[in-house]
């Protein structure tokens, strides 16, 4: 199990998070927060679908990014940031549901670099159907 390098840690990436007008605009929420890994809720909305109706790769893979850079936050020094490097997503699944379920989570956590994965999982009714997977390069810079 991993470990917070910052005892604040949490409340600054919830303090972080609510500053993230993509986050609000998206109405995704904080779901779960634990060392190296968080988890978001994104309900479905109309405004941000593709033509045949499915969410939009693009608000799909905003999501995962975000749980992604949040999740190697978590494990960064007190005054690090973070910002994406890259990252590679692949769909797997037409992004349809009433909600998703998004999760990041640090596979690798180093002193600059920080390697993620995360998972963008549909979910209607009781069904859930994992839609896309990302992998990512997270970069811990210093605070402005």
């Amino acid at each position: 199990m991993k470990t917070y390098r910052n005892p604040d840690a949490e409340a600054r990436m919830r303090a972080d998070f609510i500053r993230q007008g993509a986050m609000a605009s998206l109405g995704i929420t904080i779901a779960e927060i634990a060392a190296g890994r968080v988890t978001l809720d994104m309900p479905f909305n109309p405004a941000f679908t593709q033509h045949h109706g499915f969410m939009h790769a693009g608000a799909i893979t905003t999501a995962m990014d975000s749980a992604c850079g949040f999740a190697a936050f978590t494990l960064m020094v007190p005054d690090a940031e973070v910002l994406t490097v890259e990252f590679k997503a692949n769909f797997m699944a037409p992004a349809r549901g009433a909600h998703f379920r998004i999760e990041g989570e640090v596979v690798k956590s180093g002193r600059t670099l920080t390697f993620t994965q995360g998972r963008a999982i549909a979910r209607d009714g009781d069904s859930e159907t994992v839609v896309a997977t990302l992998t990512a390069t997270m970069m811990a810079v210093s605070a402005p």
